[in-house]
């Protein structure tokens, strides 16, 4: 196929870009009241769309005259459909939208604010309220959260000589080392070395090391001192052979945290439950701890919140539906439906989340000082970059200093 020139593409993508805009903003037509009979229209991803049409059922039980219509979207195709959606003029009425979704369609003027005195920031982690927050304006109610923590084998820890869980980066290290040494691992932890997502795993060094991802002006900050250590210390763990260095686009370290392969890794709660179904002989072999320290121990938020979109014209009755959703007990009930962690901190008071299994603790203690990945229209670009660099160190052998500057020219063009 013939490729399109650079200019040409770019004329597309912004008249595209202008074709978007066009279709949205102009405000939901005349607006039904919550106590009209009327159907809410509602998406919702991957498995907790399934989840989320349950709940539908029960606030109709409540709420007689609104029945909610859910459609579950799957997560690798909602992007484009909300983006065709938004073109066409045919959005649902709200839905479900991943935390780093929320910026390009804040830019695209397609999401209602968030009435700020029903919903009330104090009520939500920091970083899960912030991450829907634009130029001093919400538009997404946190639903659920997830964020990252270490994942390290007690059991193979003990047999290395380590009855602690790592605190700090040397601690980490030393770790690594004594499980390939004396458990006599295949490795002694695993760092996604490449492919999309891995900034999710390196981010946790950034913020650590006391960098962000966007200086005070708003600007890429990828090249900073906090940068260059972070990639400095991830890219310790491929050239001490310490983790793999490469790995197919669907692996699953589950699988070698089982068998001991991989003892020690960074990732999200979910990897609990799925601990727990695929690895049942890891119990209380296992345990989960806050990230080890660099300057400070601090994780990202990630998961999803409620947006309801500025064409509906059943915006009342989509504020009593998201109200229903976070509301504390019913933040407690969907993580026993799904095992998501609520977004409202009361909601770990709630008896479901006290008799959760004990590695959660870990995740409720990061989520307290984890930080915001800001709402950038274009996150997806500036995400892929980050991918780029990561792989530069881990595939290449690039020095830190040289992918952290490849960094930032890569992304300077992506932010306002």
């Amino acid at each position: 196929m013939q490729a399109i020139p650079r200019i040409a593409a770019a004329t597309a993508a912004t008249a595209a870009f202008a074709l978007l805009l066009s279709a949205c903003g102009s405000g939901g037509s005349e607006q039904t009241s919550a106590k009209d009979k009327q159907t809410l229209t509602v998406w919702g991803m991957g498995e907790e769309g399934k989840h989320l049409a349950k709940i539908g059922k029960e606030f109709n039980k409540k709420h007689p005259n609104i029945t909610v219509k859910v459609t579950p979207v799957g997560w690798d195709v909602v992007h484009q459909k909300l983006v065709s959606a938004v073109a066409a003029g045919e959005l649902p009425d709200m839905a479900q939208m991943g935390s780093t979704m929320l910026g390009e369609f804040i830019e695209l003027d397609a999401i209602e604010p968030v009435d700020e005195k029903t919903f009330k920031k104090d009520d939500y982690f920091p970083a899960a309220w912030n991450g829907g927050v634009k130029d001093g304006k919400a538009y997404g109610v946190p639903w659920y959260v997830d964020t990252r923590a270490l994942y390290y084998r007690t059991d193979l820890a003990k047999k290395a000589g380590v009855d602690e869980p790592p605190a700090t980066w040397e601690d980490q290290r030393k770790l690594a080392e004594a499980y390939k040494d004396k458990a006599k691992t295949k490795w002694g932890t695993y760092n996604q070395p490449a492919n999309t997502g891995v900034w999710q795993t390196w981010l946790p060094f950034l913020h650590s090391a006391g960098g962000e991802l966007l200086d005070k002006s708003g600007k890429p900050a990828l090249d900073s001192p906090e940068s260059v250590e972070a990639l400095t210390e991830y890219a310790h763990y491929f050239e001490k052979g310490l983790s793999r260095k490469s790995s197919p686009p669907d692996y699953d370290v589950v699988k070698d945290f089982g068998t001991g392969d991989a003892p020690m890794f960074i990732s999200g709660p979910w990897i609990v439950q799925n601990i727990q179904d695929q690895q049942p002989q890891l119990k209380g072999k296992y345990a989960t701890a806050p990230l080890p320290a660099g300057k400070s121990s601090t994780s990202w938020v990630g998961g999803a919140s409620l947006v309801t979109f500025k064409e509906s014209q059943h915006k009342a009755a989509a504020e009593e539906f998201t109200k229903y959703l976070t509301d504390t007990k019913q933040q407690a009930a969907w993580y026993e439906m799904a095992k998501s962690l609520p977004a409202k901190e009361a909601a770990f008071d709630e008896p479901q989340l006290k008799n959760a299994p004990e590695q959660l603790a870990a995740f409720e203690e990061q989520l307290k000082t984890a930080k915001t990945v800001p709402p950038l229209a274009k996150w997806e670009e500036f995400a892929s970059k980050m991918d780029e660099g990561i792989a530069r160190i881990s595939q290449k052998g690039e020095s830190p200093e040289k992918a952290a500057a490849w960094m930032q020219k890569a992304t300077e063009g992506l932010v306002d």
